[in-house]
């Protein structure tokens, strides 16, 4: 069953920032992970406004979703993440 990282990217540092984002995609493509989401427009129809950017990546299991979030190369490249930006990630199981 495929899993779904939901992320919520409140950005501080626009510059430092976008080196996160270029180092992320070779990673999750590690982990057979694709990106769903990034960034775009997000139109909040029900509930109290929210700024942060929305990021959905797909992952063809559960494991892999953790293993990616857990393995060294991600931890590498986090690491321009923080500073830049605070973030909220939920794995979700879905089809």
């Amino acid at each position: 069953m495929a899993a779904y990282l939901l992320i919520r990217v409140a950005v501080h540092d626009p510059v430092q920032y976008e080196e996160y984002k270029r180092r992320t995609p070779a990673v999750v493509g590690m982990f057979d992970g694709e990106f769903i989401v990034r960034g775009g427009l997000a139109d909040v129809v029900e509930g109290e406004p929210d700024e942060r950017r929305v990021v959905v990546v797909r992952f063809p299991t559960l494991d892999l979703a953790h293993a990616f979030l857990d393995s060294p190369e991600y931890a590498a490249v986090k690491a321009y993440r923080i500073g830049a930006a605070d973030m909220e990630i939920v794995v979700v199981e879905g089809s």
